[in-house]
């Protein structure tokens, strides 16, 4: 009993720094807490509207539809369909994104009435011609990378984690991510990606935050720059709608042939 005492009054003289979380048991529970506040919306639509700049500042615009299905226990799957323009309307692609393993995917090609399986190995693939690449795009499980807490600093006027993702699937294109995460709701704020040569490559900034269900927030804006080729990619989101009552038949490849 002596001893158990003499140890209780030992650690309330320690100093707080030395009974702390590690950096790396700090940024995982930063990711968990994140992941936490997100779960148990079910399902959502929204449009998007995508606007891609090359270098010279020139434009050119699509318009999209997403469904998405969230998935207990591996990543969600989605259904982006094309509406614009018109060379492209109809295209469907369905994605059953995962944490380590490859997505599975699929392309409908209107002209030809054809559903496409898409060899999905290479997540750093770029997401229809944009600065996006779709492991940008796809749902983000916890275990999909190891963490550390780099420091705290204020981005945009809120204070904010900055904590550093390694992915640890295969085929990734990044090296590293440092995410910036506000401390009140822990939404995104701000993703600098690093290349494979450990270069800082793009820096994604999320803003114009709304939240939904009393709960969920999402960005209706989404800045990626390509820091190496000047080219950068904005995507405006709008009329979110949650909780419809999709289903996984609602994701299965019949639909992208049922696509209107």
């Amino acid at each position: 009993m002596k001893r158990l005492l003499f140890a209780i009054a030992l650690l309330n003289l320690l100093p707080l720094e030395a009974l702390a979380e590690t950096p790396e048991e700090k940024g995982l529970a930063i990711a968990v807490e994140a992941d936490k506040r997100d779960l148990g919306w079910q399902d959502s639509k929204a449009s998007m509207r995508m606007i891609l700049r090359n270098r010279q500042g020139e434009t050119s615009e699509r318009q999209i539809r997403t469904r998405t299905l969230e998935v207990e226990g591996d990543g969600d799957k989605s259904l982006t369909i094309f509406d614009h323009p018109a060379d492209v309307k109809n295209t469907a692609f369905l994605s059953y994104t995962h944490a380590i393993k490859p997505d599975d995917q699929w392309l409908y090609l209107p002209a030809l009435k054809r559903v496409k399986r898409i060899a999905s190995a290479n997540k750093s693939g770029p997401f229809v011609g944009s600065e996006f690449a779709y492991e940008d795009i796809s749902s983000q499980e916890v275990k999909k990378y190891s963490y550390k807490w780099l420091r705290d600093e204020v981005f945009d006027g809120q204070d904010a984690f900055v904590i550093e993702r390694i992915p640890q699937y295969k085929h990734s294109g990044y090296t590293k991510q440092h995410a910036w995460i506000d401390k009140e709701h822990y939404r995104t704020l701000k993703v600098d990606y690093y290349d494979r040569k450990g270069a800082l490559l793009k820096t994604l900034v999320l803003s114009d935050y709304k939240q939904y269900l009393g709960k969920y927030w999402r960005a209706h804006k989404m800045e990626m720059q390509n820091h190496l080729n000047g080219k950068s990619t904005t995507l405006t989101w709008s009329d979110y709608e949650f909780r419809n009552g999709f289903t996984d038949r609602d994701f299965d490849r019949n639909t992208l042939k049922r696509i209107k």
